[in-house]
């Protein structure tokens, strides 16, 4: 998920906003894997609900890798030289995770509905799986593709791959996106992030979207605060 905002076309882009983006990716990719692996055999109940939170988590690396796929990689290539081979890992790297998702997906469907024990190991390898590729592309990301995009892009260009978020998200799943970014982020990232946003949609997000998004995550991670007691 990306924000947008406006800035003159020279001006250079806020790459930082991308690693409080990654921030949440990587927490979710931990904690599926942790909160599957805590579901008891034979609660189905849970197990519908972490499968719906992987569905949601799934969408929304996809539509985030998607923008890069369409808008931000092309650019880059057409204006780097040495740098190109960064490019096309970063590209390599899209491929292997939605490798990754489509095993988890395909799991994930032998486990949801009777939450056998079995099946629920085999889903946890497959997620482990996918996170340890998930972090190895977004630490590379942060040490090698945003200092690119900060020289190469204006920020008119970067702030283009939050356009393309919102558009090609279905609108009911931007606001749960948007408490997944913020829910680490400190009182500067979170006031960079919403100022971005339009005052309808920033009233949005405080009127419904942040408690909502509270009342996912007790729901989502319940059987984890049950343990910490």
């Amino acid at each position: 998920m990306k924000t947008t905002r406006k800035h003159p076309a020279t001006a250079a882009p806020d790459t930082h906003e991308m690693v409080v983006i990654h921030r949440g990716l990587r927490r979710e990719a931990r904690l599926l894997v942790e909160l599957i692996a805590a579901t008891a055999p034979g609660d189905t109940d849970r197990a519908r609900v972490l499968a719906d939170h992987f569905r949601d988590y799934r969408l929304g690396l996809h539509q985030h890798h998607h923008g890069e796929d369409e808008h931000l990689w092309p650019r880059l290539l057409a204006r780097v030289d040495l740098e190109a081979d960064q490019v096309l890992l970063m590209e390599a790297q899209h491929e292997r995770i939605a490798a990754t998702l489509a095993a988890a997906g395909e799991a994930l469907t032998g486990w949801e509905h009777g939450a056998d024990e079995a099946a629920r190991d085999a889903l946890v390898a497959v997620l482990a799986e996918h996170r340890a590729v998930l972090v190895e592309h977004l630490d590379q990301e942060e040490e090698s593709l945003l200092p690119l995009a900060a020289r190469h892009l204006s920020a008119h260009e970067w702030n283009a791959l939050g356009e393309l978020f919102m558009t090609h998200t279905p609108k009911p799943k931007l606001l749960f996106f948007l408490g997944m970014v913020l829910e680490e982020a400190d009182r500067a990232e979170r006031a960079a992030m919403l100022s971005a946003l339009p005052l309808p949609a920033r009233l949005l997000w405080y009127a419904v979207g942040r408690p909502a998004y509270a009342r996912r995550i007790r729901t989502v991670r319940a059987a984890r605060a049950a343990r910490a007691r």
